[in-house]
């Protein structure tokens, strides 16, 4: 597949990639460059091959849920910088 000006464009603006004119041949010719390697991946033998759901070979080891205490209202508005009742106050983030 060879990469063109058009398709470099529409690749360009969907992907809100900004880049100099003397640039474009140079994107063009290893944008198709990755497009053809790609391309050369389809004639591997995958027969047989299971699908990879990661790079790793380590297993999470997760532990049993505890229920333990809970940090009371009161202690955890203690050191509250600002408060309100029973909520912290922050400052406004939208308008």
């Amino acid at each position: 597949m060879n990469i063109d000006r058009a398709l470099l464009d529409k690749i360009a603006h969907l992907s809100r990639l900004e880049f100099d004119e003397k640039d474009a041949d140079k994107m063009m010719k290893d944008m198709t460059a990755i497009v053809d390697w790609v391309e050369k991946l389809k004639e591997v033998n995958t027969d047989g091959v299971e699908p990879l759901t990661t790079m790793s070979h380590e297993i999470n080891v997760l532990r049993e849920d505890e229920v333990k205490e809970h940090l009371s209202h009161e202690r955890a508005l203690r050191n509250a910088p600002k408060k309100d009742s029973d909520y912290f106050r922050v400052p406004k983030v939208l308008e």
